[in-house]
């Protein structure tokens, strides 16, 4: 189990996609392609309350969370996080919320009612996870 380097808090800084993986009742894994933000070493992923991932770890507050990259051949890493997941309400919430749609949409698209409105509606919780494991992969490091 890798801790948590200097090189993988560098790339969960970076703007990447995630995969959000919680633990359905049957067992099985419920797995959600997410936007996320890095802080404090913990990660925090923007939802609507009513979402399965959301209900999933209200049930079974455990959460796995993916960042990886595969934008150059030659360059692909990951970095993935398990542990303790809890859900956010209220101010606390809203100000996560708001970094994430900062990551990811431009001033112009948070500004427009058709996207930055409807984004804002759809993230009335965040999820946050609290890792106690990490791993991670980097190629041009396993090449070398």
């Amino acid at each position: 189990m890798a801790q948590l380097s200097d090189a993988m808090r560098e790339f969960l800084n970076g703007r990447h996609y995630a995969t959000l993986a919680t633990l359905n009742a049957d067992g099985a894994m419920h797995l959600t392609p997410v936007w996320y933000l890095f802080e404090d070493d913990c990660l925090f992923v923007e939802s609507a309350a009513a979402d399965r991932k959301v209900r999933n770890i209200l049930a079974r507050p455990t959460a796995s969370l993916l960042v990886d990259s595969r934008r150059q051949p030659g360059a692909e890493q990951w970095v993935s996080a398990s542990g303790t997941a809890e859900i956010i309400r209220g101010e606390r919430s809203q100000a996560i919320n708001a970094k994430i749609q900062r990551r990811y949409l431009t001033t112009a698209g948070r500004e427009d009612p058709r996207v930055g409105a409807v984004f804002a509606a759809a993230s009335e919780v965040t999820i946050g996870l609290t890792p106690q494991a990490w791993r991670s992969f980097d190629l041009k490091r396993f090449d070398e």
